[in-house]
């Protein structure tokens, strides 16, 4: 395996670091990021695997063994590795608009009360 400098963090992490297998095999580059640093929540990579566009794999957070300054180290082989899905929409991402709420009576009673007690209306 090359040396792959020392041990970083997926903050560090730049699109075009290496991506190799755990049995050595280069995979790669990284495309893409996956993370909420605000949150430090790292969910994974999108790995190119070719040099023309339209080889990409999704790499989840729990997938990626080890993330160097020069390169990361999957924990799986390359025979694995070539499983991999493409990358998709989040399935959890949820959004609601004021028909998906349940009224609050009271609440919005007290609410119009206030506002007209306090001068707003």
């Amino acid at each position: 395996m090359p040396d792959l400098g020392a041990p970083s963090s997926y903050l560090a992490l730049a699109e075009g670091t290496p991506v190799l297998s755990s049995d050595g095999r280069e995979l790669g580059k990284v495309e893409h990021v996956l993370a909420d640093p605000d949150a430090d929540i790292f969910d994974g990579i999108v790995l190119d695997t070719s040099v023309l566009a339209g080889g990409h794999r999704f790499v989840d957070a729990a997938q990626v063994g080890e993330i160097f300054d020069r390169g990361v180290v999957l924990a799986m082989s390359g025979d694995e590795a070539e499983r991999l899905p493409e990358p998709s929409g989040n399935p959890a991402t949820m959004s609601a608009t004021p028909d998906d709420t349940v009224p609050d009576d009271l609440g919005d009673k007290l609410r119009r009360a206030w506002d007209r007690i306090s001068g707003k209306y």
